[in-house]
């Protein structure tokens, strides 16, 4: 038996992929051993090695959603000045990665000619990292996308230039379980009533035990409806989190009367100065209304704005909050605050220990 068949085969998708295959040189050279770096403009990094070789990285907003001309037109930008090199981040930035500070200027001019704005770097507004919305998600409640979108043509300045206090970190999901995260600012989906059930449909499409068993709170169990094997929800229970949609479409929970949008601030991954934080709500029930979500951006530029005229150096929004007081907070956005968003709730030790996933 020759290596190739003793030798399993490694996984496609396995932990996390390998970066040196695709690292530019100089970055390969230098793993781990960088001394220092600093920020030339907005946008621009510069890395300096021990060896003292050195590398500027200029990062592009671009969409997350691109077209193969799109993808073409950053590859050949990569050719021309990065040594074919290019790289994209989390929050659906383009990095390319020169050895030359005189590459800088000309690459910038291409990229903003192109339409792909430079920023994003220090205590400015990063890309906002969203999930994939209408165009992709198998059961997207809005078109994190587009929410995207619209809040960027508007917050373009934030991206460009470094005027915040610190790094401002925003997040959208376009549903209410799978995707987002905790960010300084989240805009996540909201859903306000229980599933509409279509008893027709669900013996022939769902496997029902999964379904029950995919509830956090135990709301669901089987039915006979019109004779027929369905489900029914305990609205007494639910929670509306929209769990039971993926494995059972035909208990649909997304419509223009149910699906709402929710802001949240606060939020922090990073321990750096303070320790990780969840975010938390502070306006809902926004309309769902594309393609600009006008209410949604008016109150996101609201606390953004409040925050970069009050907050204090090296300060990031949570840690601002904390200092004035939540009462100080909803007093200068002009929200209002309301017995929903007291966090008084303490159902989960009941209804979780009744559910299949959790018991303490």
């Amino acid at each position: 038996m020759n290596e190739a068949v003793t030798t399993p085969r490694r996984p496609d998708e396995h932990g996390v992929p390998d970066p040196f295959p695709y690292m530019h040189p100089t970055l390969k050279a230098n793993y781990g051993n960088w001394a220092w770096h600093d920020r030339l403009r907005p946008g621009v990094l510069h890395h300096v090695s021990k060896s003292g070789d050195q590398i500027w990285t200029v990062r592009a907003g671009t969409q997350r959603q691109m077209d193969v001309f799109t993808i073409r037109k950053l590859c050949d930008l990569a050719d021309e000045f990065a040594d074919g090199h290019v790289r994209f981040t989390t929050r659906s930035n383009a990095e390319f990665m020169v050895t030359s500070e005189d590459k800088t200027g000309p690459l910038i001019e291409k990229l903003n000619a192109a339409g792909f704005p430079v920023g994003g770097t220090g205590n400015s507004l990063s890309m906002i990292s969203h999930t994939q919305g209408w165009l992709h998600c198998d059961i997207p409640g809005t078109d994190a996308s587009g929410v995207v979108k619209s809040l960027m043509d508007e917050l373009i300045h934030e991206f460009t230039h470094e005027e915040m206090p610190n790094r401002v970190r925003m997040t959208t999901s376009c549903c209410q379980i799978n995707c987002g995260g905790q960010g300084d600012i989240a805009i996540n989906v909201q859903y306000t009533k229980p599933p509409k059930i279509n008893h027709d449909l669900v013996a022939n499409v769902c496997e029902r035990p999964a379904v029950v068993a995919r509830c956090p709170v135990a709301a669901i169990r089987p039915a006979m409806v019109n004779g027929k094997p369905s489900l029914e929800v305990d609205e007494k229970k639910c929670i509306c989190c929209g769990a039971c949609y993926p494995p059972c479409p035909p208990m649909q929970i997304n419509g223009p009367d149910s699906t709402k949008l929710a802001i949240w601030v606060g939020g922090k991954h990073s321990n750096a100065r303070s320790k990780p934080t969840f975010h938390k709500l502070v306006a809902a029930n926004l309309p769902n209304n594309p393609p600009r979500w006008p209410e949604v951006a008016d109150i996101v530029k609201r606390i953004l704005y409040a925050y970069k005229e009050d907050g204090k150096a090296w300060e990031r929004l949570g840690e601002w909050i904390d200092r004035i007081g939540w009462p100080r907070f909803f007093e200068m956005t002009d929200l209002a605050f309301t017995k929903h968003q007291i966090d008084d709730w303490r159902g989960a030790r009941s209804s979780l220990n009744a559910s299949t996933h959790l018991h303490f």
